[in-house]
């Protein structure tokens, strides 16, 4: 049975940008899902989803009509409960000593492993990107070599690196991020992982929380964002690090690694390490 279709079309630049916005006050009372996703950063090319009723016959048209000469592709989507059919494919993680896991697998836990259990829900970050995996490993090493007091999860999704700094340390993570959502699942992933009372989530945008303003400095950042966002909060983690503190960036394509190095070195940040992961990469510096 069909449930719903996606309707998609690629676009450059501006214009698909603005057509975009265009698109979400068209769809906003249907409340249909809008995505778009970046396909090429240097081309600046943007693919655009909408995910409507299938039996809905006019969201093809409300389309054209914004953007006559649109080449529209559809796709149709069975009734899935996607959750089972995730949790169905989710395996465990291992990054270093962590096993990111569902509540499935809790049996393949070792007596050395430091679980974590996430499900597959409304917040980026079940282990099994590698972005999200080179931070844990990288996090394990820091925390080990610098055993950080005042720490911050900056994009924290589903809490993922959050609950592991909480873990690791037995001390308190602040973990925040834009979407409010993303917020509340980060802490009732905390609670699950029995880490409640050390991590307290907050939404914020950057570094504008006096969460955050009250917790500086700090000895360790995580943030597994975006190259560019990164680089332009390269300043603001410098400001709220203690000297010698460290950060942990991830969310970088390996051929974006030297502009955020450079962006950090010019505040005065030293690079210790990168760590390659699929095609990504995680940032290990040092104030």
């Amino acid at each position: 049975m069909v449930d719903q279709v996606r309707l998609f079309f690629v676009g450059e630049g501006r214009p698909v940008r603005d057509l975009h916005r265009q698109l979400e006050a068209v769809f906003e009372e249907d409340g249909y899902p809008i995505a778009m996703v970046e396909l090429d950063e240097a081309a600046d090319r943007h693919e655009i989803s909408i995910y409507a009723d299938a039996e809905d016959e006019t969201a093809e048209e409300r389309i054209r009509s914004a953007a006559p000469d649109l080449s529209i592709n559809r796709e149709e989507l069975p009734e899935i409960d996607w959750v089972t059919a995730s949790l169905q494919g989710l395996k465990p993680v291992r990054a270093g000593r962590f096993l990111v896991h569902g509540h499935h697998d809790r049996d393949r836990l070792q007596p050395s492993d430091i679980g974590i259990e996430i499900e597959a829900g409304l917040a980026f970050g079940t282990g099994h990107h590698g972005t999200t995996a080179g931070c844990l490993t990288v996090i394990g090493e820091v925390v080990r070599r610098e055993n950080p007091r005042w720490m911050l999860d900056l994009g924290t999704g589903s809490a993922v690196l959050a609950i592991a700094m909480a873990k690791l340390t037995r001390r308190r993570v602040l973990a925040t991020d834009i979407d409010p959502v993303a917020v509340r699942v980060a802490v009732e992933n905390a609670r699950l992982n029995q880490v409640g009372d050390l991590v307290r989530g907050e939404t914020a945008i950057g570094f504008a929380h006096r969460a955050i303003a009250a917790a500086a400095p700090l000895d360790l950042i995580v943030a597994n964002i975006l190259a560019k966002p990164l680089m332009r909060l390269a300043p603001e983690m410098r400001n709220h690090l203690v000297p010698g503190g460290s950060v942990i960036l991830s969310g970088i394509l390996q051929r974006q690694r030297n502009a955020v190095i450079a962006a950090y070195v010019a505040q005065g940040f030293r690079h210790i390490r990168t760590l390659p992961l699929e095609g990504w990469v995680t940032l290990h510096l040092k104030r």
